[in-house]
């Protein structure tokens, strides 16, 4: 009886490893394909500079926002901004004007100096 019981539970754990593996299989097939990464040489580091600068002015028309009760201000997209409730929420023309008001620009928004 216990050698019937034995060859049982080697069945057993053989089915559940080709099981297992197929599972594997199948799962490794979902993930989305890996393409190779691109690298481009910017041409000047201050050419890229002025760029961002302008498109930000564009896109923006200079206007940033800060908070009634923070110290920072953002760009209206930046993470920050968004976290900012609309009754505390403060916009300034220019960054020269928040700075006038006593804001500081914040760390984590990207292109502000």
């Amino acid at each position: 009886m216990d050698k019937c019981k034995g060859e049982w539970y080697l069945a057993l754990v053989l089915i559940l490893v080709i099981l297992l593996a197929f599972g594997l299989g199948r799962l490794s097939r979902l993930e989305q394909p890996k393409f190779p990464i691109k690298i481009q040489q910017i041409e000047q580091a201050n050419n890229t500079n002025n760029v961002t600068t302008n498109v930000t002015t564009q896109n923006n028309n200079g206007q940033v926002v800060g908070s009634k009760q923070g110290s920072k201000y953002h760009f209206p997209w930046c993470s920050g901004a968004k976290r900012i409730k609309p009754e505390n929420l403060v916009t300034f023309a220019t960054i020269e004007k928040a700075r006038v008001a006593g804001y500081e620009p914040a760390a984590n928004c990207e292109g502000l100096n």
